[in-house]
């Protein structure tokens, strides 16, 4: 039974359903995987006794003939999720040994569908990053190498200890955020799934806050049918969440298969960069004839205002984050330096708390919304946040059902390669998913091929709001044309 988590999410469910193995099973395979696996820092807690447990009552769930749609399926959850009784520390310092008392409300979904527990995964300190390097727990090693290289890289950012579990098998899927691409930039890095539902599919409540108007949870998976199971488990309306849509939950999985023929595909001549790698390039056009063979048309579109989505993004997240942190002040939870007074304290406790990353974003959130300066920088990135919205909208009123783009600049760079004395190096990364989170609207990103050093390359999909089954459709279309890839298990 050790070769169960090379299982996709959909063969477990129905091996489980077929009672071809346990639930018991099926957990402890993945649990001996993760044991194996640990110089991969995927996990930054592992739960074998609650896997176990959670197991055990799926098994009987089952046999009473009352299983649920993820009844005793194995998950990993990143660790801006509270998880209730569980350490959840957004991996930073400052948030050192926090338990929540409650689920957040994607988790308590997973676990009302009957989910299982196996850990907390790895990602930058409260999801500020595009590497996974800014973790106060070290960073997280892609299961990916380089041909002919040993080379440690990264698996993506924030969302890294997700994507390199499910891309190394050490889970059935797991649970991401993304803010400016931190679902679909890993899972384009590590060969993976990664869905950004619309802003509002999924409910925010109980996922550490960092910039709070573009946040949103979605899963990574093997495959888009066990992304499109995951969903559909995790998307739903929540009171405890204003900002949370009030919409029924689509069959996901039923969209799969669906023909997309006749579907029209926008091609926006901005996602084509001056210097941008041949290779990422020629990806992107198999991507247009994969769909085109399929029946869709593709039409040349423009999204004028793309070439300043990086730079406001840059304004609006930083200012966001340094709302959302001020709470962690040492008084109420979490780490508390002391000082000689509150303000000592303060600025002790913060100063120790937040990494590097942090306090420069903090720090920058702060200038762009001081007296003087607000109106010139955060007011500005607002007004052109809606303008790049409205290229989107223009678009979808002309007839557009989707847009084809490429997911990231290139394949996955060494550690420690890029940002070390310049940020914005870093932040480049984020250069063709950060306009879905300005605009609010689903992106996927589906595995399409490998470079010449064998690394994954990804293809991104961005949807009209609220039409993630269109995405679902297209993308089973680059993957049944271009097939699964999977990295060569060197841990």
């Amino acid at each position: 039974m050790s070769e169960l988590n090379l299982l996709t999410l959909a063969e477990a469910r129905d091996g489980l359903m077929k009672k071809s193995f346990s639930a018991v099973e099926l957990a402890d395979a993945h649990l001996s995987a993760m044991e194996k696996a640990r110089a991969l820092n995927a996990y930054v807690l592992e739960t074998p006794e609650r896997a176990s447990a959670m197991a055990k009552a799926s098994d009987t769930r089952i046999a009473a003939g009352k299983a649920g749609p993820l009844e005793g399926i194995p998950l990993a959850v990143k660790d801006m999720f509270c998880t209730e009784g569980v350490r959840s520390t957004a991996c930073s310092h400052i948030l050192d040994n926090f338990v929540p008392t409650y689920d957040s409300t994607v988790t308590a979904n997973l676990w009302r569908d009957g989910a299982v527990l196996l850990g907390k995964t790895n990602n930058d300190e409260f999801a500020m990053g595009s590497s996974n390097e800014t973790s106060q727990f070290g960073p997280v090693i892609s299961p990916w190498r380089r041909k002919g290289a040993n080379t440690p890289l990264t698996p993506g950012g924030s969302s890294g200890g997700s994507a390199a579990a499910v891309a190394a098998n050490l889970c059935l899927g797991a649970t991401g955020t993304d803010t400016g691409g931190s679902i679909r930039q890993p899972a384009a890095f590590t060969g993976t799934v990664g869905i950004k539902p619309t802003y509002g599919r999924c409910s925010r409540w109980g996922i550490v806050a960092f910039a709070s108007s573009l946040d949103q949870a979605g899963p990574f998976a093997k495959t888009v049918r066990d992304a499109a199971i995951l969903l559909r488990s995790m998307a739903g309306p929540d009171a405890k969440d204003t900002t949370c849509a009030d919409l029924p939950v689509p069959d996901y999985e039923a969209a799969l298969g669906k023909s997309v023929k006749g579907l029209r595909i926008g091609i926006p001549k901005e996602y084509r960069l001056d210097g941008m790698p041949a290779e990422i390039e020629k990806i992107w056009e198999q991507g247009k004839e994969w769909l085109k063979a399929a029946g869709a048309e593709l039409i040349d579109v423009s999204l004028p205002h793309t070439k300043y989505a990086l730079p406001a993004y840059y304004i609006v997240n930083p200012a966001e984050a340094s709302s959302n942190l001020a709470r962690y002040d040492g008084v109420r939870y979490g780490l508390r330096v002391p000082g000689r007074d509150l303000i000592d304290m303060y600025e002790k406790t913060r100063s120790g708390g937040f990494g590097a990353e942090v306090k420069r974003r903090v720090l920058i959130g702060t200038y762009v919304l001081s007296a003087g300066y607000y109106d010139a920088y955060y007011l500005r990135a607002q007004k052109v946040r809606t303008l790049i919205k409205r290229d989107f909208e223009d678009c979808f009123k002309e007839g557009v059902h989707a847009m084809l783009t490429p997911a990231t600049p290139s394949a996955a760079f060494g550690l420690g390669e890029k940002g070390g004395t310049n940020p914005v190096e870093m932040y480049l990364n984020d250069v063709f998913t950060v306009t879905v989170n300005m605009a609010g609207l689903p992106g996927i990103t589906v595995p399409a091929g490998l470079d010449v050093q064998g690394l994954p390359l990804g293809l991104q999909l961005i949807g009209r709001p609220f039409d993630e089954e269109t995405l679902f459709s297209l993308s089973a279309v680059i993957e049944q044309t271009a097939g699964h890839f999977h990295p060569q298990p060197w841990w």
